[in-house]
């Protein structure tokens, strides 16, 4: 999709907002309230959306269900080891869920690109529900993608996880980020690869650009 204003404020509301709050709290309150403190921002804005539009935001679930991930790690225990667990349980639990996904109605990447959508073009959702009904090719592409990003997210979490239980510590430190970084920019080639794709076939077909275009 493109970089829209609204993505951009939502990307700070979710991911820069939590940083700086969990940077500001952690000295003054410990991890536990540094991490509560992250938390703030992505549920005063789910509240927001949901006043507004009478939906609460995808993204900012998924944020909040890693950032209570990771406070339950926190009450599991503080050994070294929970703790480099911590990211992996994130990453695992999103892969989970679009896998989880997948036999419902509709997978989990529709609703992502939906609660986007609908906030930045006028009607897109309804657009975009049009587009599912009338488009088998288009279903079959949500369906894949959270496919894709599923199996790759859990992947990570599997290699990162036998990293962290078998590794010395200082070794984990050094290879975890190149695998996990590795593997997100994997994923994100091949999602840019495939809607490139999608847009070609759907030009060749001689049908309009895709409301995702």
């Amino acid at each position: 999709m493109k970089l829209r204003p609204a993505f951009v404020l939502e990307l700070v509301v979710n991911f820069l907002l939590p940083w700086l709050a969990y940077k500001f709290a952690a000295p003054r309150w410990g991890e536990a309230g540094g991490l509560i403190a992250s938390a703030v921002p992505p549920v005063l804005w789910s509240i927001v959306e949901l006043a507004r539009f009478r939906r609460v935001d995808a993204l900012s679930l998924i944020v909040l269900l890693g950032i209570a991930l990771s406070i339950g790690a926190m009450a599991l225990g503080g050994s070294p080891r929970m703790l480099l667990l911590r990211e992996s349980l994130v990453s695992g639990a999103v892969g989970v869920a679009f896998l989880l996904s997948l036999p419902m109605r509709r997978p989990l990447i529709f609703y992502l690109a939906r609660a986007t959508i609908a906030r930045e073009v006028a009607g897109g959702a309804a657009r975009l529900d049009a587009l599912w009904h009338d488009s088998p090719a288009f279903a079959v592409s949500m369906r894949l993608m959270t496919a894709v990003w599923g199996v790759g997210l859990t992947c990570e979490t599997t290699v990162r996880s036998w990293m962290a239980w078998t590794w010395p510590i200082e070794r984990f430190l050094v290879v975890s980020p190149l695998v996990g970084y590795g593997i997100y920019g994997v994923l994100l080639a091949w999602t840019l690869w495939y809607r490139k794709t999608l847009q070609r076939r759907a030009n060749q077909d001689g049908q309009p650009d895709s409301i995702l275009g």
